[in-house]
């Protein structure tokens, strides 16, 4: 059976040419519907993916959540100019990504979201990039207000922007498995550390290869 596969599939190319052929020279050009393409896969209920919302990230570039697919991805929500809870956060994910190993730590995806969406622009958060030295597995997106409100609710997370400025918010690292589902929530700025590299771990073994 296998084969055959390749010379059934050969001939029927072949008698597809010289249907088109007969047809005329303009009949080649339509596009057949057994040759449409074929979207991917929905989303699952739990998927933080189906969320619509569009983000830029630090290149200007538009992105969507959904292109995360197929990684295990640690997220947190920050913003540039916050004088502790964020660095420490964003420390903390870099001691995470130091203790994957293999597989799992090429295909994990670090991903940081502004709340601050009137100044932290693409440029901004790729000098942030810069300062910290996060390679290529870290996404840093900037949203528009109503894209952080969604996400942050999706999330748990809470924050308020005060008169200077600043922001009072949640301080919560999100683990997602490969289809954008939430596996697991460290809460806090201290501790949790193993549990939330057991989990992203775990999340790495349902990637796509």
């Amino acid at each position: 059976m296998t084969t055959k596969l390749p010379c059934l599939l050969l001939l029927a190319a072949t008698l597809a040419l010289a249907d088109d052929t007969a047809k005329g020279p303009g009949a080649a050009g339509k596009t057949c519907p057994c040759c449409r393409e074929i979207p991917g896969a929905a989303f699952t209920r739990e998927s933080l993916y189906q969320l619509d919302a569009r983000f830029v990230d630090d290149a200007g570039r538009p992105f969507s959540l959904g292109s995360l697919r197929g990684r295990p991805v640690v997220l947190d929500m920050f913003y540039t100019t916050c004088g502790y809870a964020c660095p420490v956060a964003v420390t903390e994910m870099l001691a995470i990504q130091g203790r994957l190993a293999g597989a799992g730590r090429a295909r994990a995806a670090f991903v940081l979201v502004s709340f601050d969406d009137a100044r932290d622009t693409p440029a901004v958060l790729a000098a942030y990039r810069a300062q910290r030295r996060l390679d290529g597995r870290w996404v840093l997106l900037h949203g528009d207000g109503e894209a952080v409100r969604e996400l942050a609710a999706l999330l748990g997370v809470k924050y308020q922007r005060g008169a200077d400025g600043t922001y009072a918010h949640s301080n919560l690292l999100t683990v997602l498995n490969p289809e954008g589902e939430i596996v697991h929530q460290r809460v806090g700025l201290q501790g949790g550390l193993d549990e939330t590299v057991a989990a992203l771990s775990g999340a790495a073994t349902r990637a796509s290869p």
